[in-house]
């Protein structure tokens, strides 16, 4: 895929008034979307509780959206070269909202899997165009630093802003109404980007190539079902089957770009070491994170008992954290460098990875206060770096590509962190110790637990509830070992990639 800017000099953008306030619409776009991955981690006990899905389905209601959105990233990226990327960004965001309802109001777990999925599809419409917007309004490399640090802590706020407002609804009304909080921020961001937003496409942009896009649909999917139900349930026909297909339409979508003249992505981007490596640390970071992530809030809930707003106060230090150095970041890695500011934060969200692998149903808040805190300041300097490095080493022609690359290195990570880190969570869970009676249900995940205790005797409920719990702490301690392993392990592959990387210093 080779898109084209419209032209404009460092000084025209310099000086372009409104540019600020069109960043404000931007982040509200990372913020809709980042306020709906926390909240359904929050929302996820009482989903389990009152859906009644499986171990498998509950976490397809978690991941679906990643695949999805992975799958058809590249492909929406293109469409908004094509189109205009303001106006798939704020037909996107109006898609968002009104998804929204089909979760807030889903009767089964097949009906939430299925609005999930369609929140994917609009979900992809609205990341590749930000950060190629943000290329187009900022090409003062010092200030495009500062937009993608703003852009970066604002999907990091909404990580803080989602768990405290869900907690908040999730106390006073149905879990559903957590979902509906996407309502009002789509709103405002549709009503103030049609009138501060520039739109921007390519002049030379050929066709929109469905055979390309069913290709990476198709591939990405494929493999990610392939390693999720591998990592679960271990090697089938079935997923082997799954794993050759994926890999077989992957291999097809890449041979196709290069024989396309306008390809949906332009393979050689990825000869650019620069680019190749922050992709790739984007990719093993939000993998090694997942589970976390998803996993936390049930613990901070079902297993320690706390109410949902203060679950998600608790989760307050990381996006303090992040916020704080993602506006630093920039100033940071020119002060040092690129790979010391990306592996310094890797190095720090795996150590703090590694220091809760000594997690149990009794941990004092300030042991997990402060791992959360360090996990939030590693990864907004490291990945607020990455975007710029993305960014910046490449075109401003190719600013969507690159901008869809990099989510969906993103996106993917996070499915397949999901994938493999929850597949391990469920399967040590699953083995816990029961007294005669209990549900099956119960064994399926822990909020299946909580609500089959209250139809047991007392005594019998209290012991099987308090053998589930410690079995889902002992497979998040596993989890965060295998991050911990995952994160260190990215952060000596982003020093080798990351040699002699430079952020610009002038336009």
């Amino acid at each position: 895929m080779t898109s084209t800017l419209q032209p404009a000099t460092t000084t025209e953008a310099v000086r372009r008034p409104d540019r600020w306030l069109a960043l404000s619409v931007l982040v509200l776009a990372v913020l809709l979307v980042a306020v709906d991955a926390t909240v359904l981690g929050l929302a996820t006990p009482y989903i389990s509780e009152d859906l009644e899905p499986s171990g498998t389905q509950l976490l397809w209601i978690g991941d679906v959206y990643s695949f999805v959105i992975a799958g058809l990233l590249v492909s929406m990226g293109s469409l908004g070269d094509r189109i205009g990327r303001k106006r798939i960004l704020l037909i996107g965001a109006t898609a968002f909202g009104l998804i929204s309802v089909l979760n807030a109001y889903a009767t089964s777990p097949e009906t939430m899997i299925a609005a999930r999925a369609l929140l994917g599809v609009a979900g992809a419409t609205l990341m590749p165009a930000t950060l190629a917007l943000i290329r187009n309004l900022f090409h003062d490399p010092r200030e495009r630093s500062l937009a993608v640090g703003i852009w970066g802590a604002t999907a990091s706020a909404g990580t803080a802003v989602g768990p405290i407002l869900g907690g908040f609804l999730l106390e006073h009304f149905w879990w559903g109404s957590v979902f509906l909080i996407n309502l009002p921020v789509m709103l405002v961001l549709v009503l103030v980007g049609m009138k501060t937003l520039p739109e921007s496409r390519n002049p030379d942009r050929g066709p929109w190539d469905l055979v390309s896009v069913t290709l990476s649909l198709v591939g990405v999917i494929a493999v990610v079902y392939a390693v999720k139900e591998t990592a679960g349930h271990g090697p089938t026909w079935e997923t082997l089957a799954a794993a050759v297909l994926g890999a077989g339409a992957l291999y097809g979508f890449v041979r196709r770009q290069f024989a396309l003249p306008v390809p949906l992505l332009d393979m050689r981007l990825f000869r650019r070491r620069g680019f190749s490596g922050a992709v790739l640390a984007d990719l093993l970071t939000v993998l090694g994170m997942s589970g976390l992530v998803f996993f936390l809030s049930q613990y901070l809930q079902s297993v320690q008992g706390r109410r949902p707003l203060e679950a998600g106060l608790a989760e307050l230090p990381a996006a303090v954290g992040a916020v704080t150095a993602g506006l630093l970041a920039g100033r940071v890695a020119r002060r040092f460098s690129v790979r010391a500011v990306v592996c310094g934060g890797l190095a720090a969200i795996g150590l703090a990875l590694a220091v809760l692998t000594t997690v149990t149903r009794t941990t004092g808040y300030p042991l997990l206060g402060a791992a959360l805190l360090v996990v939030g300041v590693g990864a907004g300097f490291s990945f607020t770096v990455t975007a710029d490095v993305v960014l910046g080493s490449v075109p401003k022609n190719q600013a969507g590509a690159a901008s869809a690359v990099s989510e969906t290195a993103y996106e993917l990570g996070a499915a397949l962190g999901i994938a493999l880190l929850g597949s391990i969570v469920t399967g040590v869970y699953r083995g816990f110790a029961a007294p005669a009676g209990t549900p099956g249900r119960a064994h399926e995940s822990l909020g299946g637990a909580v609500e089959a205790a209250g139809h047991l005797p007392p005594a019998a409920g209290a012991e099987m509830l308090a053998s589930a719990r410690e079995a889902f702490v002992d497979g998040l301690a596993v989890a965060s070992g295998v991050g911990a392993a995952v994160l260190l392990a990215a952060a000596v592959a982003a020093w080798f990639l990351l040699r002699g990387q430079r952020l610009e210093t002038a336009g």
